[in-house]
């Protein structure tokens, strides 16, 4: 999987996840280190290897985010099943700065007012 660089200046306990759809991320990034959540990898799904029954995800991996619009059904089952096996969270919304805010907030992860 490629590693994704972005300029991160988070804390230590900064929740590491993997981003899977999308060929850019946009803002998505910024929106993410503001909530203490680094990006260690994205993965577009558009690789047949990505429908793998056996996929590993990295270690150390807390929280698997699925963009659902540009994922098939295959790909988003795979990730959910590698999350499962290591004990990540699952996170899926479409590809869009307010609706990944809205899933943060859904799950705990961002007050209603940030």
């Amino acid at each position: 999987m490629p590693t994704f660089e972005l300029p991160q200046t988070l804390s230590p306990n900064a929740l590491n996840a993997v981003v899977v759809g999308a060929d850019r991320l946009g803002n998505i990034p910024e929106l993410l280190n503001g909530h203490n959540i680094r990006i260690t990898h994205h993965v577009s799904g558009r690789d047949p290897s990505h429908q793998r029954r056996g996929l590993q995800l990295p270690s150390e991996t807390a929280m698997v985010i699925l963009l659902t619009d540009f994922l098939g059904h295959n790909v988003m089952k795979a990730f959910r099943q590698a999350a499962q096996r290591s004990g990540a969270r699952v996170m899926a919304c479409r590809r869009s700065v307010c609706a990944v805010k809205q899933a943060l907030q859904q799950n705990g992860l961002c007050s209603s007012r940030s």
